[in-house]
């Protein structure tokens, strides 16, 4: 059985993926500034369907563009995106991250009578 290139896919993998795939499909970047608005409005599409999914606002008729999914690979393709152009390596960037959230709140939320 083949194996399916992305099944054990790295964050630096994916870095890596998605710089080939704008140099060879995107043609370029966008500047850095166009890519931030580009995050806000794919937030903005995660932020729609969980309103309404988990929230308590409705659908409008015909909505049916609910692939919550789909929006959050969008939201970690323009992340990638911003991260390629602005030399930030994400695997690196996200164990420092949680090492800091570690130090930081590894009681928080132990004692956080409201959980």
């Amino acid at each position: 059985m083949k194996k399916d290139r992305f099944e054990e896919l790295t964050v630096s993998d994916y870095q890596d993926l998605v710089d080939q795939w704008i140099k060879t499909l995107g043609v370029r970047y966008f500047s850095e500034l166009t890519n931030l608005g580009i995050l806000m409005e794919e937030v903005g599409e995660v932020a729609r369907i969980m309103t309404r999914t988990y929230g308590d606002q409705s659908s409008k008729p015909g909505d049916d563009s609910s692939d919550l999914a789909d929006e959050l690979a969008d939201v970690l393709f323009i992340v990638c995106c911003l991260a390629n152009q602005t030399g930030v390596d994400l695997t690196r960037a996200i164990k420092k991250n949680l090492e800091k959230k570690t130090l930081r709140d590894k009681d928080r939320q132990k004692n956080n009578p409201k959980l």
